[in-house]
């Protein structure tokens, strides 16, 4: 792609973003979403390959649907209230509305079907995109008027998510399926502690863009989309499968690594708040995923992979991305559990 066209659709898709974060308008916030949708197609579709087509179709189409269910639920509370402010929710169907459509934005379950298929017809930068970014501006939206929303909506989509996402991932072999399904699972422990305690929300979303950006740019340096590959990386780079199988088992959520910290801080605040079921069946939820990244780092460390070679040393290929943004989210992926009180002080 053209440098000067790229420089242009990412500039778009941050102030289609910047745009949401700033508005207390839905008019100005829908414009914002529909700048960044628009802003990403072309992107989606840069690889003129059937899949990508099919994947960009099938995203324009999602993100279309709940942009006119935004227009529509923001100008029926407009039409009741008399204003267009974010803060001023007074009708419930209004707000019950502009929660499924956001809800559909990301990806929560039971609106999660486009996602995997979505994911699996991208190359893995854009997918990274789509994962982390695209989910900045209607997560604003939807910590914007979490007040107005039923609070068993929200815990019903919480709970939904995470046992979809765990449960959908158990028999993928595609490495960009399980990680949308790993996607849906985190936006889920994201939504349930919303109307309890916000800061963990966004704790738990800057936690989940820093992993997940490490798990798409390891996987992206070891060119790898399939389990069948990451029993190969292991020969060509001992270094980088290491990380990869770490990474991978943070986003699981074992201690002591960084992905630990948001579940272990939203299940506290759970029990705190009374709901130990809630909270026993979001851990046994994490357990799921936790199994299918277990898959993958049994896959990459523990197989062998079919080896005709005699040397000792295989040939290596030089790295040819940029490896400091790799380094840089590899290492808060992993080591970020010590500085819990620090980043726990700064949220609140």
């Amino acid at each position: 792609m053209n440098p000067y066209v790229l420089m242009i659709l990412l500039s778009s898709l941050g102030l289609g973003t910047t745009l949401t974060f700033a508005s207390s308008h839905w008019l100005l916030a829908w414009m914002g979403l529909e700048i960044n949708t628009l802003a990403i197609i072309p992107l989606m579709a840069q690889y003129h390959h059937p899949r990508a087509v099919e994947a960009t179709t099938k995203y324009f189409l999602i993100q279309a649907t709940a942009a006119a269910m935004i227009l529509f639920a923001g100008t029926t509370n407009a039409w009741i209230s008399g204003e267009w402010d974010m803060n001023n929710m007074s009708s419930p169907i209004a707000a019950t509305m502009i929660m499924i459509a956001l809800a559909l934005k990301i990806g929560l379950a039971p609106m999660h079907f486009w996602m995997p298929e979505v994911l699996q017809g991208l190359d893995l930068l854009t997918g990274l995109i789509l994962s982390t970014w695209q989910k900045l501006a209607p997560l604003a939206l939807i910590i914007q008027t979490a007040q107005a929303i039923d609070p068993l909506l929200l815990t019903t989509l919480g709970l939904m998510s995470t046992l979809a996402g765990g449960w959908g991932g158990l028999n993928q072999t595609q490495l960009r399926k399980i990680l949308a399904y790993s996607s849906i699972a985190h936006m889920g422990w994201m939504i349930i502690v919303l109307q309890y305690a916000p800061q963990l929300t966004l704790i738990a979303l800057g936690t989940y863009i820093f992993m997940t950006s490490a798990a798409f740019l390891t996987l992206k340096s070891a060119s790898a989309t399939k389990i069948n590959t990451l029993a190969m990386i292991w020969p060509n780079n001992p270094t980088l499968t290491a990380i990869t199988a770490l990474v991978l088992l943070s986003l699981g959520g074992l201690p002591p690594l960084t992905g630990f910290m948001p579940k272990w801080l939203i299940l506290q605040e759970m029990a705190k708040q009374g709901l130990p079921i809630t909270a026993t069946i979001m851990a046994l939820a994490a357990l799921l995923s936790l199994y299918f990244y277990l898959r993958l780092c049994y896959a990459m460390t523990l197989t062998i992979s079919p080896n005709t070679t005699n040397s000792f040393t295989p040939w290596r290929a030089q790295m040819t991305q940029s490896s400091v943004p790799l380094a840089l989210s590899t290492t808060i992926a992993l080591g970020l559990l010590p500085v819990t009180p620090a980043i726990l002080m700064l949220a609140t």
